[in-house]
This record gives C-alpha cells, sequence and structure tokens, in this order.
C-alpha cells in the first residue's frame, strides 16, 4: 500500500513548486518509467502547460547530484519529466489499477497535508495577541508534521526539510530518514518548539 510518506519521500522543489519526477512516479504506481510517459505521450491534451516540467540539462545534473536514488540517470540522454500537483492528478485520470487508484489517494493527502502544514506555519505569527489561537496554530502544525513524519510508515532513504517560521524565530532541521532514532529527535525539537510558543 502507497503511503503519504512514501509520496511525500518523492517530492522535491523544482522552480518553486512541489513536483515528482516521473521516474519517481513509476515507483509509486508500480510501473516503469517509460509506461508513464506513454500515458502522457498518448493523451498530449490532459497535460497543457504547467502540468508537466521538463528538466534543463542544469536540474538534471543538480538532481543527479542531490539524490543517490538518480544516479542511474546520470549516463542517460533520456531529460527526466517533473509531475506537477495538477499533472499527477490528471495522470490518476489515466491510470486506473488498483494500486493507481491507492497511489493517486496518498498523492492527494500527501500534497493536502502540506498545504494545511504550510498555511498553519503562515498564521501563527497573525496571531501574537491571541495566544490560545497561537497555541492551537502550533499543535495543529505538530500535528501534521508528526502525520507527514511519522515512524510508523515505511522509512526510506531520502532526505526531508522541515522549517517552521514562528514569529521571532526559525526552526530547521534536515532529517535523512534512515533511522527511527533520526525522527524521533526531529519529534521531539517539534514538541519544544511547541513548548516555547507556549510558556
Amino acid at each position: 500500500m502507497t503511503t503519504i510518506v512514501e509520496v511525500e519521500n518523492k517530492m522535491i522543489t523544482l522552480r518553486n513548486q512541489q513536483v515528482i519526477i516521473d521516474a519517481d512516479v513509476a515507483d509509486l504506481y508500480g510501473v516503469e518509467t517509460k509506461r508513464i510517459n506513454e500515458a502522457v505521450s498518448n493523451n498530449p491534451e490532459k497535460f497543457p502547460d504547467g502540468y508537466i516540467l521538463e528538466l534543463s540539462k542544469n536540474e538534471k545534473n543538480e538532481l543527479v547530484e542531490n539524490f543517490d536514488r538518480f544516479n542511474r540517470q546520470k549516463h542517460s540522454t533520456a531529460i527526466p519529466k517533473a509531475f506537477t500537483e495538477k499533472g499527477l492528478y490528471m495522470l490518476a485520470t489515466i491510470l486506473k489499477s488498483p494500486k493507481a487508484v491507492e497511489t493517486t489517494i496518498a498523492i492527494v493527502e500527501a500534497y493536502a497535508k502540506l498545504k494545511e502544514l504550510a498555511r498553519v506555519i503562515t498564521e501563527v505569527p497573525q496571531h501574537e495577541d491571541d495566544k490560545v489561537v497561537q497555541q492551537s496554530l502550533v499543535q495543529r502544525g505538530g500535528q501534521l508534521a508528526a502525520e507527514l513524519l511519522s515512524d510508523t510508515l515505511p522509512i526510506q532513504s531520502s532526505e526531508t526539510s522541515v522549517e517552521l517560521n514562528l514569529a521571532m524565530f526559525k526552526f530547521k532541521h534536515t532529517v535523512k530518514r534512515e533511522s527511527d532514532d533520526e525522527i524521533r529527535q526531529l519529534k521531539e525539537r517539534v514538541e519544544e518548539l511547541e513548548r516555547k510558543t507556549n510558556p
């Protein structure tokens, strides 16, 4: 079963958007990358501008340098494609297998949680005068972060960066998601942050 954490592990930031590279999309859907690209080629009308981004050579090189899972693309002449949120939703209308449905649900949930977390983080400083609302928002942010980083879900080797910008200070922690201990430490830092905003 595809989990939210698996989807979140595949998301990268490209051109200020959260995207998933075609090889990772294929991995999530349990098919070969060429099947994903065939689905796009056979349905061009479903993927207007902004649904899929074709990486530049520099972006591809950066991808290979920063993510071990893309090493196999180092010597490939193929230029990877990146699916935006809209592109992933449209792909879901084409791929109809049970695995595709399950994966699409996980993708929708992951994007929804990330959007809510971003909204909560943005709202916290706006409620400096209302500590009750601010505390509630911080707690919700902690819950969302915990759900996205839950150590009860499968752990994969990838990097996740969480940045909380709360009022006067920033909390940023990058985790190489390989051990339960590192995830536990991140959760402790989030809890400590919650305590600081609720004296």
